[in-house]
């Protein structure tokens, strides 16, 4: 373990202060906020306040919220595994599990650390007019119990205020949000590592554009369904897209048949798990490459 933890403090040197990590938590900031507008709308009409934990559980509760900012981590990752001059000097002293498993330890500690970004940027963003108590507040009940929720696309219903807490809806809403970024990681990594450098990338914009076109009303529009068929293939995508799973609106609150959130929590733990899988079986035969002096 102590040889991971090397090689793991070794990926984050210089993390911080790479052009790339800073562009895309600036644009991560630049996203909260675009997305936040329409709860500021709601805010500024009624006069009302918000639970602090609201603001990220609406600007996140739809899946084009949540695939517009995981698309951000494509970039972050681009260019895993890291590989350096460095890196034989600790290929020698560990075997390439070790050396895998500090990846991926890379990849999951750097997934928490931007999901607690974007979590405190929409808490900060509209921490002017939110309270900290675990009530659900007057903006919520306006945009559940009637039609300008809907109108407004922010997913704030009576189903979830009566089944959960705002922080507990919060964290599972991260807990989602985490599970389908972390998926996103590790397939560009197992990408990088079948087909070299940037197929990675390609097979993640494959998976968030099949998450895209499995959305419930895309799906709708290209098939020409009405709003009320919308509901024979909202069962069927909730459960064979990644992307829906990650979306806290799209589970069973006791009135659909759609899957649980410990479900999909599963179904992700599932996933990761047959990409470690095939990671530790391609790192076997993976012919590294080190460019530079």
């Amino acid at each position: 373990m102590r040889k991971v933890l090397a090689a793991l403090r070794y990926n984050f040197l210089g993390f911080f202060r790479s052009a790339r990590t800073v562009i895309v938590f600036l644009l991560s900031m630049v996203v909260c906020f675009l997305l936040s507008g329409r709860v500021f709308e709601v805010v500024e009409r009624f006069h009302t306040s918000m639970q602090a934990a609201e603001p990220f559980i609406w600007t996140f509760g739809d899946a084009t919220a949540v695939l517009l900012i995981s698309l951000l981590l494509i970039f972050l990752f681009s260019d895993l595994p890291k590989l350096s001059a460095f890196t034989p000097f600790y290929l020698v002293r560990m075997t390439r599990r070790k050396w895998l498993a500090a990846q991926f330890l890379y990849i999951v500690l750097v997934t928490l650390l931007y999901v607690g970004f974007v979590l405190l940027v929409t808490i900060l963003l509209c921490m002017k007019h939110s309270f900290i108590g675990n009530l659900w507040s007057e903006t919520a009940a306006i945009l559940g119990y009637s039609p300008i929720g809907r109108a407004l696309n922010v997913p704030s219903t009576v189903k979830v205020m009566e089944s959960i807490s705002p922080y507990g809806c919060m964290l599972q809403a991260a807990a989602l949000m985490l599970g389908y970024s972390l998926t996103l990681g590790f397939l560009i990594l197992v990408g990088n590592l079948l087909a070299g450098r940037k197929y990675g990338m390609l097979l993640a914009l494959g998976y968030s554009l099949y998450g895209f076109l499995m959305d419930p009303n895309v799906l709708g529009k290209m098939l020409g369904m009405e709003e009320y068929e919308l509901y024979r293939i909202r069962s069927t995508v909730g459960w064979i897209s990644p992307l829906n799973h990650a979306v806290y609106g799209m589970h069973d609150f006791g009135y659909d048949n759609l899957p649980s959130i410990g479900q999909s929590l599963t179904i992700f733990a599932l996933i990761l798990l047959v990409l470690f899988f095939i990671a530790l079986r391609v790192i076997r035969r993976y012919n590294f490459t080190f460019l530079g002096s």
